[in-house]
């Protein structure tokens, strides 16, 4: 789904960059109230999980292949606005560092795979919630059904930016078809990965997941013949201890799984071009393509210049962009968080006075 140079003509790109550039704006204000202590740090892990699972390309069908868009993942980890932040750093650093993605289609790229994957998905989670039961299976479920969903989603937004302002002329219900129907494909990749990462990070810490939030019961103790409401964890003395520690594994723990996958398991990862560059090549869509402007990048497609053994080379740069994304990622959410803390201090200040 990343969107190279010359897809799409240059006014249209301008606007989306411009759509993109808002959407960031409002995710940042967003992102403040939805950050705090315990999340920003997973946010920027997040971040890099996207990253690591991108490199996994899975065979779909007709020798195409997909990976993560992470939209939906993101949103119901950490919230639909860190979410869209999330995926625009995964986007920002590949574009730049890996030449996957054009630069002047950045903001297309930002446009369809971070805001319409998450809005869509996290519209569809909210939505499935309401009517399910209240639990984390259900929480499960959903996740399943608003992944699968976002990508042929993004599939028709990038039909209708290319119906406005692609570089060739192909009749737009052919375009429309294609990608929509290798992109369900694909959805069931991306439902399949999101629902077994949430059900597994709701298994260890059903606080730290956003979209997890109210749906657990609150624990009940017997007094005196009567059920009564225990106090909330936090009261508790030893449960910030407790928390810290467990926070750090699964910290520690979700970084050591990026930096496999996309140091190690990567290398098996399927050679089949992805849904949009299989549609492209059949559809006459990539005509005008244009070289990507980080070509001649160090680590450009994966690789790490002048390391010939190419499992080496591919799993440095993996590692490597691993590396880079959770430090920009985490760079990032500590700001947002370190911002909303200096505007709510004088408030809280003038108040207790």
């Amino acid at each position: 789904m990343h969107v190279p140079d010359g897809f799409i003509n240059a006014p249209t790109s301008a606007v989306a960059g411009v759509v993109a550039a808002g959407a960031i704006a409002v995710s940042l204000r967003g992102a403040r109230r939805e950050l705090d202590d315990r999340t920003a740090p997973l946010a920027g892990l997040v971040a890099a999980f996207i990253f690591a699972v991108q490199m996994l390309n899975f065979p779909v069908a007709a020798g195409t292949s997909g990976h993560l868009l992470g939209g939906a993942l993101a949103a119901i980890l950490v919230g639909p606005f860190t979410g869209v932040l999330c995926v625009s750093v995964v986007l920002l650093m590949q574009g730049i560092l890996f030449a996957d993605g054009g630069l002047t289609a950045l903001g297309v790229n930002i446009t369809v795979m971070a805001g319409v994957t998450t809005v869509v998905a996290y519209a569809v989670f909210r939505g499935l919630l309401k009517v399910l039961p209240r639990s984390r299976r259900s929480v499960t479920a959903a996740s399943f059904t608003a992944a699968l969903l976002s990508v042929p989603a993004a599939a028709l937004a990038f039909t209708l930016i290319y119906w406005i302002g692609g570089t060739t002329d192909i009749p737009i219900g052919k375009v429309a078809t294609a990608m929509v129907g290798v992109h369900v494909l694909i959805g069931i990749g991306e439902a399949v990965i999101t629902a077994l990462t949430v059900g597994a990070v709701i298994a260890v810490r059903p606080d730290l997941v956003h979209g997890a939030r109210g749906l657990t019961p609150r624990l009940q103790l017997r007094v005196n013949g009567e059920l009564v409401d225990a106090p909330p964890a936090e009261e508790a003395p030893t449960a910030p201890v407790a928390a810290r520690t467990s926070r750090r594994t699964l910290w520690i723990s979700g970084l050591v799984t990026s930096l496999v996958l996309a140091g190690f398991v990567s290398f098996y990862a399927s050679a089949n071009p992805d849904g949009l560059e299989k549609v492209a090549a059949d559809k006459g869509i990539d005509k005008k393509a244009e070289e990507h402007a980080a070509a001649d990048s160090p680590l450009a497609d994966y690789g790490v210049k002048d390391v010939t053994n190419a499992r080496l080379s591919g799993g440095l740069a993996g590692v490597i962009g691993v590396g880079v994304t959770v430090v920009a990622g985490s760079a990032v959410f500590w700001a947002v968080r370190r911002r909303r803390t200096e505007d709510v201090s004088p408030a809280s200040t003038s108040t207790s006075v």
